[in-house]
């Protein structure tokens, strides 16, 4: 076979060969082109079918989010159906920093923003500024809806305009203590921040009703980039929020105004650091009035000064405290306690009115000496004479015979040592010498009023128990909750319990009349009605020392009108006063002036009779315990 031959059927081997070799390695790709499209296929498979609902929900949120939509907070009323706090319509305002820095400066955006947003231009540039947030920051809430609009139609860089709400107070500083205050809280979104806020009840009544007034937060849904709404989205609404229901509270707005004003002036003119004054219904325990005010004028280093809203309430330097006084101060007492052993005396039959008894200037009891107010020598007292002139001593006298055990169950009978149904935030139950803690001493300094601490609401309720013919009442702040959609939901009856026989409290109405007629608290005549009342002076304990501070008392008087048929009661307590002491100087001026006017502004009918005092030993008509 020639050499050309052979290679002519080499070539075809070859070609042959390559074009199995070809054959194969397409044969194979074609393979892993199959596989791979199975591969895709079924992944897009996966995808599609079996993980279609996580990536659609992983695509939806990059420009949806879910945020919380505030509600409408409810509305405090009074008695009359006049609104005490409610929430008006606003703009919030809200700065991207970023957006500004790259943009503008801010300093630049400061003074375009500073005219339109009522904010200096000093207090704005941090806010303004980067290194202060993390991007949003809010520059204010309260902006009224017509400059919101200014603001929008500005168009500045990085500045956000959107619709919010401001609690307000159409009275002004009136009950400020009492109604308390709120501030507004950043609604954090369901899976994102959201820029709106919300108002948050912090003190007084807007935080103890603050389940009830914030309502139930919304839930909105939008598309949204860097925490701003996209220009033209729009926001679907998941759940609607749900306003807040209102409070119609027991309070009276002219008589607590009233109130206010005479317990501001006498405590400016006897310059006293502090002072409270409640009036009640008798009957119904409801509070018309609640007045906490303190004096910024005048200072004590002995003694702490409560905390303000820094804002007078008419008259210069008096302030609404913002702790509400009547409830969550505890002090002791003085003389207005002596209606614990004289109760507790008559209604078990150890004394009458008519008992008497001798009466020396002073008497050692335990360790200690006990004396009344003024020097004298032994006098012949009978029990009405007794509390009219508030003696220590005839009072510790009427005690021995009621005896440990039954004045100390008095004490709880008459709702001292626990708080009371308000429950008001901060509320203070007291502070009680119990059987456990008992001193020999405290025979003679417990029914003056010098063991046990106690709060102004707490004395009232003893007193209006005396008012209410022996029946004690819990005291109330509200008469009615009314639902979003208007309806309104009746308090029910305060819970009351009987102390003592009405007999037993008429008896001691006709002596508390007779401290008012004749004894130490003349200045709480009521020309036209028969007023019953006690005073009291009570040294002040030094703060963390078992000590008194000198020349602090604090003055009270407590009462109630008429005297003949009890329609309300009073306490005017005053800490510190300077100008006189004595709660028949200091206290019973703001009681007479403000029962004053209570009785006329409900009507109540001129007492018919008057009884004669009984005639009272000169020189033990001072009423201070020490």
């Amino acid at each position: 076979m020639s050499r050309s031959v052979r290679r002519s059927a080499k070539n075809r081997d070859f070609v042959r060969d390559n074009a199995t070799h070809f054959e194969h390695r397409v044969t194979l790709m074609r393979n892993a082109a199959l596989i791979f499209g199975v591969v895709v296929v079924l992944n897009l498979a996966w995808i599609q079918i079996y993980r279609h609902s996580t990536y659609a929900t992983l695509s939806y949120k990059q420009f949806h989010s879910k945020f919380a939509i505030p509600a409408d907070r409810g509305t405090l009323y009074d008695r009359n159906a006049v609104p005490l706090a409610l929430s008006a319509p606003t703009d919030e305002v809200w700065a991207d920093d970023i957006q500004i820095a790259q943009k503008t400066t801010p300093l630049a955006e400061a003074q375009a923003l500073s005219p339109l947003v009522h904010v200096p231009v000093d207090k704005l540039v941090p806010l303004l500024t980067i290194h202060y947030g993390s991007g949003h920051t809010l520059i204010t809430n309260g902006l009224s809806l017509d400059d919101g609009d200014k603001l929008t139609k500005a168009n500045l860089p990085g500045i956000l305009v959107q619709r919010g709400s401001a609690r307000v107070y159409p009275n002004g500083e009136l009950a400020h203590s009492l109604l308390g205050g709120v501030h507004s809280v950043g609604l954090t979104g369901i899976s994102s921040v959201s820029n709106l806020t919300n108002q948050e009840g912090y003190a007084g009544l807007e935080y103890k009703f603050q389940s009830l007034l914030g309502g139930q937060t919304g839930i909105g849904i939008s598309m949204r980039h860097d925490n701003v709404n996209l220009p033209g989205s729009k926001v679907q609404t998941v759940q609607r929020a749900v306003p807040g229901s209102s409070v119609e509270l027991t309070i009276d707005t002219p008589l607590q105004y009233i109130t206010e004003q005479a317990l501001a002036n006498q405590l400016r003119t006897m310059r006293a650091l502090d002072g409270v004054a409640i009036v009640m219904d008798v009957r119904t325990g409801q509070i018309l009035a609640d007045a906490s005010l303190v004096n910024t004028r005048v200072k004590d280093s002995r003694l702490p000064s409560p905390t303000t809203w820094g804002v007078d309430v008419g008259v210069p330097g008096i302030q609404q405290s913002i702790n509400n006084l009547p409830f969550t101060m505890t002090y002791e007492p003085g003389s207005v306690f002596k209606i614990v052993p004289f109760s507790a005396a008559i209604s078990l039959g150890t004394t009458t009115p008519t008992t008497p008894y001798t009466v020396p200037y002073s008497v050692v009891v335990g360790t200690r000496v006990f004396h009344d107010a003024e020097r004298h020598g032994t006098l012949h007292l009978n029990a009405t004479q007794i509390l009219a002139a508030s003696s220590n001593i005839g009072t510790y006298l009427i005690s021995k015979q009621v005896g440990e055990s039954n004045l100390l169950n008095q004490v709880n009978r008459l709702g001292f040592g626990a708080t009371t149904s308000v429950n008001f935030p901060g509320e203070s139950a007291g502070l009680l010498v119990g059987q456990s803690s008992w001193h020999n001493s405290d025979m003679a300094s417990l029914p003056i009023g010098q063991v046990d601490a106690v709060t102004p609401i707490q004395v009232l309720d003893a007193y209006n128990c005396i008012a209410n013919g022996g029946v004690f009442i819990e005291p109330t702040l509200v008469r009615a909750t009314i639902s979003s959609t208007g309806v309104p939901t009746p308090s029910p009856q305060s819970l009351s319990y009987r102390v003592f026989s009405p007999t037993v409290a008429q008896t001691l109405n006709n002596m508390l009349q007779d401290v008012v007629r004749v004894g130490t608290g003349l200045k709480a005549i009521i020309p036209g009605y028969a007023v019953a009342g006690k005073t009291g002076t009570a040294a002040m304990p030094r703060p963390g020392v078992a000590a008194y501070v000198n020349g602090a008392y604090n003055a009270s008087f407590v009462g109630f009108a008429p005297a003949d048929h009890p329609t309300l009661s009073m306490i005017v307590l005053l800490q510190r006063p300077t100008t006189s002491i004595f709660g028949g100087d200091a206290a019973a001026p703001v009681f007479q002036r403000v029962m004053s006017y209570a009785l006329r502004h409900y009507g109540v009918p001129l007492s018919g009779t008057f009884r004669s005092g009984v005639k009272v030993a000169a020189g033990v008509s001072s009423d201070v315990t020490r």
